[in-house]
């Protein structure tokens, strides 16, 4: 999936063709979380290393002890609609004590800030349109195993970054490497 499918955040741009086909790493994320927030380091630095080769998809696992992870979920898809999904998902996720302040109006203003439609957004947080990709996320998500955020999927195998994000990006590089190397 790329940025511009309404279920994922992809690292790589709408429209380009990776050279050969992307590995994916899926990401349980959830956009209130400051462990999640501590990941975006790993993130980028994944995203900037392989480039197209690792497709990277966040996948919605809102949690019941943060009250506007579910909204936050359904902004983030918003922002994917219209363009900018991972500018948006960052910029939430570096301000997240604002977001447990102030909740939803936090969350259109992120939107207006990035240039972003904020009514669109506002309205789309009260019509609820995006609460089934929310849901599927996190069904999902609980049906392979996932319990909290963020937790990484890769090749089949799970990483739990919600206890500790030591040496993950190292394991997801290995993983990476290894099934890039099996596609040459």
């Amino acid at each position: 999936m790329n940025d511009s499918s309404p279920t994922s955040a992809s690292a790589s741009a709408p429209g380009t063709a990776a050279a050969r086909p992307a590995v994916v790493l899926d990401v349980w994320c959830e956009l209130q979380c400051p462990d999640c927030r501590g990941a975006l380091d790993d993130l980028r630095a994944l995203r900037e290393r392989y480039g197209d080769r690792l497709e990277l998809r966040l996948r919605h696992f809102p949690l019941d002890k943060h009250q506007h992870a579910f909204a936050a979920a359904q902004a983030a898809e918003e922002a994917l609609e219209q363009g900018r999904g991972w500018p948006y998902i960052e910029a939430v996720l570096g301000r997240v004590e604002e977001l447990a302040r102030a909740g939803e109006p936090f969350l259109v203003e992120v939107a207006g800030e990035l240039g972003l439609d904020a009514e669109e957004f506002d309205t789309a947080l009260i019509d609820g349109r995006h609460i089934l990709i929310v849901d599927a996320d996190q069904a999902e998500g609980k049906a392979i195993g996932v319990t909290g955020t963020p937790t990484y999927v890769i090749g089949g195998e799970r990483l739990d970054g919600g206890k500790s994000q030591e040496g993950l990006r190292e394991r997801v590089e290995e993983i990476a490497d290894r099934l890039l190397a099996e596609q040459a």
